[in-house]
């Protein structure tokens, strides 16, 4: 009887709906992004169309991120996207990290080019002999540079739309500080500038942790990100930090005089936030019907569908009108067709995860009321017109919350902790994030990796190690790491 019931579930939501069920995470995610209209493919493989129901989104991330940003004194700005291959060069951890992803340009109308010039996967290399000229003596210091900008990085084979792709759009924010204690405790301040956003307005958990020497940044000291787990149990980055130490200060000699006139090297943090945050929000919130938006990050928070026939189509636009105009700030959208009806338009617009949606018929006249339903649960109840402006912002902050909480509950669940390197194996088979102790020796992260099939160290966890022995080689652990495979 069940697979019975999926089959006319399908085949009745074929046209509009999604026909694959979330379980299903690889097809229902590519349905979502494809009937949402939130993202097209092009002819460059592993390149994506961000459509604009999908790109408006990531400017209310950029604006938010962006208004904290400028609270800590950054300045945004533009570097060439170009990078000259001697410039490229200097740093060579870095090179080397970032070698295999490189895409270059080596001729330009029909003539060879006399350098190769790299297509920026990380700005380092166009930014930093501009920091090394600028900066000169301690009062040119700290320097907080932004740039909202594009990246291209080429090695992977299999590329998933948001969450993978070779081409995608970030920050970059590199600056440059005096002391060490500064560079540590701007990286605090920018990481809570993030999860403000992520949490506050995308209704996302995420956990942050410190990055094993194998995994982190190419060139930096340490590295520190947000983590959170897909549907599928996989892990995926979110905002990062690099404390850099002074590693790039050295290899392009970005030096300054302190206040007793000594030279010394600068110190450096670089940060990011990505659009494939935008493939996070989606997986995690959305469900079988499609998108599910948190209301602080979505465009239109409302919908308002008005139910007429052609006797009191008038009467009824005219209300719908009215509590549009007086609900502007939640940015309605007024959906007057008639060529659709009103099950078609419910469907679509829980397709497109409009938080909130409000129907008005006769009878809601007759009662001066409306009946208003939540995207996040289906729950649907009436509301008195004169209450809406009381009421709506109190329903927004519920679902806001409610999705958060939702997503914390997700992400626990599917965190396990093991105990050995089967345990682990056993975690990884059932789609979750085991916690593990490991050491640090690299080669333990290999094998773990090869024989979980692509389990890597994710990040380090803050649990304190006691007397546990590596999964591996056996001997004292350093620390426990959660340990998933991830995109």
């Amino acid at each position: 009887m069940a697979g019975k019931k999926k089959v006319e579930k399908r085949k009745d939501s074929k046209d509009l709906g999604l026909s694959a069920e979330k379980d299903e995470f690889s097809e229902w995610f590519t349905q979502l992004m494809i009937k949402a209209d939130l993202a097209d493919y092009t002819e460059v493989s592993g390149c994506i169309i961000l459509k604009p129901a999908s790109y408006e989104i990531w400017e209310k991330i950029q604006e938010e991120v962006d208004k904290r940003f400028k609270k800590l004194g950054v300045k945004n700005a533009y570097f060439p996207i170009f990078i000259p291959e001697k410039l490229f060069s200097k740093e060579k951890e870095h090179v080397k990290g970032f070698t295999p992803e490189v895409a270059w340009v080596t001729e330009a109308g029909g003539s060879k080019l006399a350098e190769r010039l790299a297509v920026r996967p990380t700005s380092e290399a166009i930014m930093y002999p501009s920091y090394a000229k600028w900066i000169r003596s301690w009062r040119d210091l700290p320097l907080k540079i932004n740039q909202w900008n594009n990246v291209v990085r080429w090695e992977f084979a299999h590329p998933v739309p948001f969450l993978r792709t070779r081409e995608f759009l970030w920050n970059e924010l590199h600056t440059v500080l005096a002391t060490e204690k500064e560079a540590l405790e701007e990286g605090k301040h920018i990481l809570n500038a993030y999860r403000e956003v992520t949490e506050g307005f995308m209704a996302l958990y995420g956990m942050t942790g410190r990055k094993t020497e194998k995994e982190k940044f190419a060139g930096a000291v340490f590295s520190e990100k947000i983590h959170y787990i897909m549907p599928n149990g996989k892990s995926i980055e979110g905002p990062c930090f690099h404390f850099d130490g002074q590693n790039f200060a050295k290899a392009y000699d970005i030096k300054y005089l302190d206040k007793n006139g000594k030279e010394q090297y600068a110190w450096q943090d670089t940060y990011a936030i990505t659009t494939r945050m935008l493939g996070v929000l989606f997986a995690v919130h959305s469900d079988d019907k499609g998108l599910v938006i948190p209301p602080k990050i979505a465009p239109n928070k409302i919908v308002i569908i008005p139910i007429f026939t052609d006797q009191n189509k008038n009467e009824i636009l005219k209300e719908a009108k009215k509590i549009s105009s007086e609900l502007e700030e939640y940015c309605p959208i007024l959906d007057e067709r008639e060529d659709k009806t009103p099950g078609f338009k419910f469907n679509d617009y829980e397709l497109k995860g409009i938080p909130l949606r409000i129907e008005i018929g006769p009878k809601d006249i007759a009662n001066k009321a409306v009946i208003v339903a939540r995207r996040d649960n289906g729950k649907k109840e009436s509301i008195k017109i004169a209450d809406l402006k009381r009421k709506i912002p109190e329903i927004l902050d519920d679902i806001q919350i409610s999705l958060f909480k939702k997503s914390e509950k997700s992400f626990k669940e599917k965190i396990e902790k093991a105990k050995s390197l089967d345990e682990l194996k056993e975690a990884i088979n059932n789609k979750k994030v085991g916690i593990v102790p490991l050491c640090r020796n690299m080669e333990c992260e290999d094998i773990m990796k090869a024989e979980t099939k692509g389990a890597k160290a994710l990040f380090i966890s803050e649990e304190k190690i006691m007397s546990e022995k590596c999964i591996i080689c056996k001997k004292p652990a350093a620390y426990y790491i959660y340990a998933g495979k991830s995109y």
